[in-house]
């Protein structure tokens, strides 16, 4: 979601650029192109907060299941069975505020992946200790 604040950033400087030669203007194409960037940067993190609202996931004895989205929602149903490794990643935001991506990649394409973002740390632990045991015992 920083993409769309940086694009914004990007397009609010190239105005900006294009309209330095008439300096009369200088201060009216600084204000709109501080306007773009607050607008768009806005955007961005309430698409974000929005994003992370509406999702959630549920471990059972079938696998994981993942829900996303309010307006256009999209369920995705991994079986235990299906599961071939978990992965835990952090990046430096996530490792500042104790968060972390659990990724469960399933057995199929190179694309065959379920990711859950910035899950608590202890959260995504604990998550993927008990899908990884669920995974061992279906395997016996």
């Amino acid at each position: 979601m920083g993409v769309i604040g940086a694009v914004g950033g990007v397009v609010a400087g190239l105005v900006a650029s294009s309209e330095i030669h008439t300096f009369g203007r200088l201060p009216l194409t600084v204000a709109i192109a501080a306007t773009l960037t607050l607008l768009t940067s806005s955007f961005g993190l309430w698409i974000g907060y929005k994003s992370h609202r509406y999702t959630r996931w549920r471990l059972d004895e079938e696998g994981l299941a993942v829900h996303r989205g309010k307006l256009w929602q999209r369920e995705t149903r991994v079986p235990a069975t299906r599961v071939q490794h978990l992965d835990l990643r952090r990046g430096p935001l996530q490792r500042r505020r104790d968060l972390a991506t659990l990724i469960v990649h399933t057995a199929g394409t190179a694309h065959s992946s379920v990711s859950i973002p910035n899950l608590d740390l202890g959260d995504a632990e604990i998550l993927r200790d008990r899908l990884g045991r669920q995974i061992d015992r279906d395997d016996d």
